[in-house]
């Protein structure tokens, strides 16, 4: 056994739908770096949209996973979701006290099917909530356990202020049904603390609550303090949200190991971009398409949202005699314009994540047109004077001019220019390969003409 191995422990039910549940606890603990235990309290038909059994697990089997582990291998933080019965609830009270412990009183699945029956609230208020360290509730589960409706911040504090004094140490009453924003409201050490984040509009959100409590479970574990845990929660969440998988006819499941995934992507996009690179630089005499302003190559990471998440080149491509030649390797975070082009393309088509600029020229023009590619173009004229008082800005409106102009990401978008600004051809493409082989195309017919 590895000495430092935090560990973290989830007791709850099993969706067969691999969105919520234990499922997403287990990936959660895994993309925070901590390894999962756990104990099966109910099994679960479901999908992603409805649930269609439930069987709950015998109390002496579910207490038994719970000793074996605790006999054996131990935890450093615990969290409970799918208690489906009083039963159930006394019975993993009794051996949790005296745990680290993040209690989800997950009451009803996402689409619509009571996982906690009635008379199981009673026990949760009186034998699990004293014992956690913290609990998470929804709108609906704050006010099934606080009386008090929540609508607004003002009453989630009620609410969460109310839970507490049932003897739990911190509550985070999760504003992800209310408000123009997700704020998320934690009561701790008679202090309020709110935690906001873009509201993301999409059904990919099944298991939403599971992923925010295991990963303040993972974080605790790891011996952070909670309002730091909460942060790394709603970040991590927020970021689970938009990258769900879009399966099924009702609502995805979140994915709590995007960031991990994407991770992984780094070293494959640097090396493939490195090679697009060496092999620009082998054409002889590119230095006639590079601009004044120099050339940049981005690739941009499967759902990047911020710069940081695209490669460029630090230095930009630039004209070394008649060839090109990068002034430095690829480097994350070395681009803003075309960085921002990229980005901006990806929110219309998520498959186009690499570009690059070229020198302008209505003979360069007329090659990219002959060869059949779509084009669309952005006038800095027509750009608002708010828009161009930012800095970065004129190149997300421009793209998102040229692709509203057209309907469509195209093969090629032209910046006409402006006032001490060069004119430009960027050439767009799913990845550094598809981008050089048209940028390929438009050399060789710029050298043949």
């Amino acid at each position: 056994m590895v000495s430092n191995l935090v560990i973290a422990m989830t007791v709850a039910g099993s969706d067969s739908g691999g969105g919520a549940g234990i499922q997403a606890d287990l990936k959660t603990f895994a993309a925070l770096g901590v390894h999962g235990v756990s104990v099966i309290t109910s099994v679960t038909a479901q999908n992603t949209k409805s649930v269609d059994a439930v069987q709950d697990i015998s109390i002496e089997v579910i207490l038994a996973q719970l000793r074996s582990i605790k006999a054996d291998i131990g935890f450093h933080a615990a969290k409970t979701g799918m208690l489906h019965t009083s039963e159930i609830i006394e019975a993993i009270s009794y051996e949790l006290k005296g745990s680290l412990l993040c209690v989800d009183p997950v009451m009803v699945s996402k689409s619509g099917h009571k996982l906690l029956k009635d008379e199981a609230v009673r026990s949760l208020k009186e034998s699990l909530l004293p014992l956690a360290y913290v609990v998470t509730p929804n709108a609906e589960e704050a006010r099934v356990l606080s009386g008090v409706k929540v609508t607004d911040l003002e009453s989630a504090k009620v609410a969460a202020k109310a839970i507490a004094q049932l003897g739990c140490k911190a509550v985070v009453v999760k504003g992800g049904h209310f408000g123009e924003r997700a704020v998320d409201t934690l009561y701790f050490n008679d202090e309020f603390y709110h935690f906001e984040s873009e509201r993301v509009q999409t059904k990919t959100d099944h298991g939403t609550g599971c992923v925010f409590s295991a990963a303040i479970t993972a974080c605790l574990a790891k011996g952070m303090d909670l309002i730091q845990a909460v942060n790394v929660a709603k970040k991590l969440v927020t970021v689970a949200i938009k990258h769900g998988f879009k399966i099924g006819e009702g609502h995805g499941p979140v994915n709590p190991i995007f960031l991990l995934y994407q991770e992984s992507q780094r070293y494959q996009a640097l090396l493939s971009l490195e090679k697009a690179i060496s092999e620009l630089e082998s054409l002889k005499g590119f230095g006639v398409l590079i601009p004044e302003s120099q050339t940049n190559f981005v690739y941009a990471l499967e759902g990047a949202s911020e710069i940081s998440d695209v490669l460029g080149v630090p230095g930009r491509i630039v004209r070394f005699k008649d060839d090109a030649k990068a002034v430095w390797a690829p480097r994350f975070g070395a681009s803003k314009h075309v960085a921002n082009l990229v980005l901006t393309a990806q929110k219309f088509d998520e498959s186009v994540r690499s570009a690059i600029n070229l020198a302008y020229s209505q003979k360069i023009l007329s090659i990219v047109r002959g060869l059949g590619y779509s084009v669309s173009f952005f006038d800095r004229a027509e750009e608002p004077a708010d828009v161009a008082r930012v800095e970065g800005r004129s190149m997300i409106w421009g793209t998102e001019v040229a692709i509203k102009t057209l309907g469509r990401v195209p093969d090629v978008i032209v910046d006409k220019g402006g006032f001490g600004k060069e004119p430009m051809i960027f050439v767009l493409g799913k990845d550094p390969k598809d981008v050089l082989e048209k940028t390929k195309k438009i050399f060789q017919a710029l050298k043949a003409g």
